[in-house]
């Protein structure tokens, strides 16, 4: 689904990271944690493509924005690292942006009675609070691993702790939680009863995928990569699937297979 959606606001969370929050149809009330939306932060040719981004959150607008012409608000959490996220950071209230939404294959929530457990860092908590909100309106446990460089890669512990989810922090650097990989905090609390869902960068989903085969417990992993068209037409965001060889391809598209696959449907280096 296309839409213009107008920002209601932009916040700066941290050096680099902001929270978007837009207004959207009532059809993305229907939207899943994982899924994702694609924007072009504007109508010029440059830059060209839209850009992907995790839905942080999807839901009902509060009082003081009965006024927008929306009922439904969506936020994005991204960090500027070129000239399209540049141009997004500038933006302010009464902008418009144009979007496709949602999005993607999200996550299964899984079997009620488990211990869920998320795991992500920067902007690769966005899709785990949605998923953390969703869980905790079913009465579920779930905790939070989160992981960075240092304190200003850690994003919205505060609204993680505010739904009730137990949070544990690692720091590459100690400036926040523990000190070193945010796997190492993880690893003990793996237990048989454990789901895992990730998000981040894909050396932590290799390790978190190899930790969670091992430990013989369910993991969902939220790819990231480069999108043009995000609805599986330019092909350029393929990575390779569990059985693929030269002699019998195996690839997936991130936006259309995923962005969320089982673990074990990939091939890990």
């Amino acid at each position: 689904m296309q839409f213009k959606a107008m920002v209601l606001s932009n916040v700066e969370l941290s050096p680099g990271y902001f929270r978007m929050r837009m207004t959207a149809p009532q059809e993305l009330a229907s939207s899943a944690p994982g899924q994702f939306l694609m924007l072009k932060v504007n109508d010029a040719i440059d830059p060209l493509l839209r850009r992907p981004f995790g839905l942080f959150d999807v839901g009902s607008f509060l009082p003081e924005y009965s006024g927008c012409g929306a009922q439904v608000y969506c936020e994005i959490l991204y960090k500027v690292v070129g000239k399209g996220t540049k141009l997004l950071s500038a933006l302010h209230h009464g902008d418009l942006v144009d979007l496709l939404a949602p999005l993607g294959k999200g996550f299964d929530l899984g079997p009620a009675g488990e211990e869920k457990v998320l795991v992500g860092g920067g902007v690769g908590l966005a899709p785990l609070y949605y998923l953390a909100k969703e869980l905790k309106n079913r009465g579920e446990k779930v905790r939070l691993f989160a992981g960075g460089r240092n304190r200003d890669d850690i994003l919205c512990i505060t609204e993680f702790e505010r739904l009730g989810v137990e949070t544990y922090v690692a720091t590459d650097d100690g400036t926040l939680g523990e000190r070193g990989f945010v796997t190492q905090v993880l690893e003990p609390h793996l237990a048989p009863g454990t789901r895992i869902f990730a998000c981040g960068p894909t050396p932590m989903l290799n390790a978190v995928a190899k930790m969670a085969q091992k430990s013989g417990v369910p993991c969902q992993v939220s790819m990231e990569a480069y999108m043009a068209c995000g609805v599986g037409a330019c092909l350029g965001c393929v990575m390779k699937g569990a059985n693929h060889t030269e002699e019998t391809p195996d690839y997936r598209c991130v936006c259309k297979d995923g962005p969320v696959f089982d673990s074990f449907e990939l091939q890990w280096s």
